[in-house]
């Protein structure tokens, strides 16, 4: 591996809810981070069969691009009753305009049509980081909760209202972000599955 993160990367991604959330946990850190969305670069795309997949594409176009250090997210909500879906097509669900109330409205809709009873979920993101050289390193956080309908809060982002994590009564979208994803000092888990999979990687590359 070509050793630790340091100095400036890529966050490869054009949204800004993600790249807000990825510079809050960078910052401790002294990372600086620029966005693939502020340097101009292409979204390529995402073809992969797999969150992994899919952020590894990600993070390669734009260590090539950059010829620096590349991080990026794929990341989104696996419903039990819809048999993982959205899943990776989770931001695909709220079409060009990003509208995530329709794409929550549309879960909700599927959900009874479905039958099943279950308003179990799951969000899932997958963290690569790609070096110039390609050397690769990838990581997976999960955070298991229920679905929240009608949604609450406008906290956060994307599916965050209707997804109350287990153990709490409040939905990411009615947490602050410290609450939602910030890291603990004891070094116990963190929430989000974002956080969670940072945590990881925090461990193995950041100092």
């Amino acid at each position: 591996m070509s050793g630790k993160l340091t100095g400036k990367i890529v966050i490869a991604t054009h949204n800004a809810g993600k790249l807000r959330e990825m510079r809050e946990l960078l910052a401790p850190y002294g990372v600086e981070a620029v966005s693939a969305g502020e340097l101009g670069l292409d979204e390529p795309e995402e073809t992969g069969s797999d969150f992994l997949s899919n952020a590894l594409i990600k993070a390669r176009a734009a260590a090539k691009a950059t010829d620096m250090p590349a991080f990026a997210d794929d990341s989104g909500l696996c419903v039990d009753a819809l048999v993982g879906a959205p899943g990776i097509f989770s931001a695909r669900w709220a079409g060009e305009s990003k509208d995530f109330a329709a794409a929550m409205a549309r879960i909700e809709a599927e959900v009874k049509n479905s039958g099943s009873p279950s308003r179990r979920a799951h969000f899932v993101s997958a963290l690569a980081v790609v070096w110039p050289d390609g050397e690769e390193a990838s990581f997976e956080g999960k955070v298991f909760g229920d679905l929240t309908f009608p949604p609450r809060g406008t906290a956060g982002f994307g599916y965050d209202p209707c997804f109350t994590p287990d153990g709490h009564s409040r939905t990411f979208g009615e947490m602050t972000a410290e609450e939602k994803h910030g890291i603990p000092a004891d070094g116990s888990q963190a929430l989000s599955h974002r956080a969670r999979a940072f945590q990881m990687m925090a461990a193995a590359l950041l100092d």
